[in-house]
């Protein structure tokens, strides 16, 4: 970073960046000295100093010996990305002559950012890492102009008047994403969205308790950067309210078709169309036709229940935590919970003051990672800092998405010759030691527990869970019952395990995940000659870059296969990649008058090939390790086990050599 004083950073009056929530101007600050050094001292300095230099066009505050160091992800996050305490007093004193400036030359706005301007701001928020990161990292922050992930090119200066239109199956976040950017290439598209509203998981899930359990401001759309998020990891009605403004700003709204199913989709190879049956909102079966189709189900869909004799017979309530039933009331009532994941560990602490009695059925204790701030309110300065300096949302955003690139990466890749049980190196050790020891200070005073929460699989082989001390709270309550036995059957009085005790309740809540590896499913999908999606990957799905499958032309999966992220990366990031390779796909198809691409399959063999070896390095892939990621040969089918960067390079540019192409 060089010392040079101030250098304006260009300005427009129309927005030069793709992002829904962009603004214009921002409140002035008017407070005094002492509210705004209370400010500096309570902010996250990286994204602080960044937004105030380019606020201010003052970029030497930037300094080298100022970067935060960022040493590898622990068991707790280090504040400021490790600075030390020096250098976070001089960053201090910096950034707070910076704000005051703000202040006293009422700056209220800032424009884009040029790339050599950024390229400097990656160095410094990064530590010099990799360069290589740097395009992906400019499409993210999506504050320099012609960086971001929305199409260079539109559809009615290459189609040359051909018709061309794309259905888009289902509304959720991946829906969303495709929508918004056929919009922006003027593609004709049509979303089909069996519900009533978009956001699926978000608008589905209404559990109590239901929130995020990644950073909020990292769990949002390039495109749609929005800044005043309420908590560090919102409550489940946020996230919904969230997919529905950026569904209503993006102006993707009218063209999704709700209540309406799609039941199959069948390719006509003659014409180089699909055929897309439909089951409308009047409950009529409809057959459309489109040149290609988008998958955006999803992955977490269909509820999975356990397989248990006489689940039928019991006369009490029965519901799955994904289609919860807010009639319900729990008070007083006798509730059980099978299941100890993600919707567990958050409706148990959420219901556990309301019920006589909460009996919790686990078959294996999650490893939880220490987050104290988990149910907290988002920081006074940061809400404040929203409003007043401009772009220091998006620069939070971003500060939070660096973060997690690679993530805990480091903690979870096998050690060569590493022998020792329990673990597969010599750092995933260390944590799963570090992990054992906070469960034993939660549960010292019910050894009896501790026993039972105590994970027997190895740290890294499951997603963590946010660990805020409610979990063991809950469970040590005079309410609360934790079994570990396994279950028999059930009974019209309750759950009956496998010691013989009859545990009777009242409601039985399902907390048992969901149908994951089932890619696809329920759909019907026909491809090339006849070919049966599913009976061609015969329960072991396999997609390159989880986005198109040999045989099935012009079809495309978002989060598909092996697109799913454990330690590192983001959801939306895998998202909005795959959703820019579809839609150049697109375009190489309109601009070179063919009818589809299929793809070939010595280059889907070639690409699992290296998946599988790179998960079989990886805690997940342990023989030892039984998870949902794995399917039912054994194969982990969801996770992307490389760095997040490889899957950006693949994602940017459309090998046609890759592909038969059908004229």
């Amino acid at each position: 970073m060089t010392n040079s004083t101030t250098e304006a950073v260009q300005t427009r009056e129309e927005p030069a960046v793709d992002d829904l929530y962009w603004r214009d101007r921002y409140e002035p600050v008017t407070e005094d000295d002492a509210f705004l050094r209370n400010i500096v001292d309570t902010s996250d300095l990286p994204a602080l100093m960044v937004a105030l230099a380019a606020v201010t066009g003052d970029f030497s505050i930037l300094r080298d010996d100022l970067r935060p160091p960022q040493p590898p992800a622990d068991i707790v996050g280090q504040p400021h990305g490790g600075m030390s305490p020096e250098q976070q007093a001089q960053a201090r004193a910096l950034a707070f002559d910076a704000l005051k400036r703000v202040r006293e030359e009422h700056l209220t706005s800032v424009g884009t950012l040029t790339a050599e301007r950024a390229e400097d701001i990656l160095t410094w928020i990064t530590n010099a890492a990799n360069p290589e990161y740097h395009p992906m990292l400019m499409h993210d922050m999506a504050l320099v102009e012609g960086k971001s992930g929305k199409p260079a090119w539109d559809f009615s200066e290459i189609s040359l008047g051909r018709e061309f239109s794309v259905a888009v199956i289902g509304s959720g976040v991946s829906g969303m994403a495709a929508a918004y950017r056929l919009k922006q290439a003027g593609i004709p598209y049509t979303v089909f969205e069996k519900g009533h509203t978009v956001g699926g998981t978000w608008w589905k899930n209404t559990y109590p308790g239901v929130r995020l359990d990644t950073p909020n401001y990292a769990y949002s759309f390039s495109f749609a950067q929005r800044d005043d998020w309420p908590q560090q990891f919102s409550q489940g009605s946020e996230i919904f309210e969230y997919t529905r403004q950026v569904a209503e700003r993006g102006g993707i709204l009218g063209e999704i078709e709700f209540n309406t199913e799609v039941t199959s989709a069948s390719y006509d190879e003659a014409a180089g169309l699909w055929n897309v049956d439909i089951i409308d909102a009047e409950g009529r079966p409809v057959s459309r036709q489109f040149n290609a189709v988008l998958s955006a189900v999803g992955q977490l869909d269909r509820p999975k229940y356990p397989d248990v004799p006489g689940r039928e017979d019991f006369a009490g309530i029965q519901m799955h935590s994904a289609e919860w039933d807010n009639s319900v009331d729990v008070t007083g009532k006798r509730v059980a919970v099978i299941g100890t994941g993600a919707s567990a560990y958050q409706i148990v602490p959420a219901i556990v003051d309301q019920v006589s009695a909460l009996t919790v059925f686990q078959r294996s204790s999650p490893w939880m990672l220490p987050t104290q701030g988990y149910y907290a309110d988002m920081p006074d300065s940061v809400q404040w800092l929203v409003r007043k300096l401009p772009h220091y949302g998006q620069w939070l955003r971003f500060w939070q998405h660096w973060l997690g690139v690679e993530g805990r990466q480091h903690t979870t890749v096998a050690e060569p010759g590493w022998n020792q049980p329990g673990s597969v190196s010599a750092v995933n050790a260390k944590w799963r030691q570090g992990l054992t020891d906070i469960l034993a200070k939660q549960y010292q005073d019910r050894p009896d527990l501790l026993a039972k929460v105590t994970p027997d699989y190895i740290v890294g082989g499951k997603r963590m869970l946010r660990d805020n001390g409610v979990w063991a709270e809950s469970l040590k309550k005079p309410q609360s019952t934790l079994v570990t036995d396994g279950i028999e059957r059930m009974t019209p009085e309750g759950i009956v395990t496998k010691d013989g005790v009859l545990h009777q309740v009242d409601i039985i809540v399902y907390a048992t995940g969901f149908q994951a590896s089932e890619f696809l499913e329920p759909l019907k999908i026909t491809g090339l000659n006849g070919t049966d999606l599913h009976e061609y990957w015969g329960g072991d799905a396999k997609a390159f870059a989880g986005l198109t499958v040999p045989h099935f032309p012009n079809l495309f999966i978002i989060t598909g296969p092996n697109t799913g992220h454990v330690v590192n990366g983001s959801l939306y990031s895998m998202i909005e990649y795959g959703v820019e390779y579809i839609l150049e796909s697109l375009r190489l198809i309109i601009e070179n008058d063919l009818k589809a691409l299929d793809l070939k399959q010595e280059v889907l063999d070639e690409f699992v090939a290296g998946l599988d070896a790179a998960n079989a390095t990886k805690a997940w892939g342990h023989p030892s390790v039984h998870t949902w990621y794995k399917n039912k040969f054994g194969r982990v089918s969801q996770i992307w086990p490389h760095p997040v960067l490889d899957f950006w390079k693949i994602t940017r540019t459309v090998n046609l050599d890759h592909y038969n192409r059908l004229a």
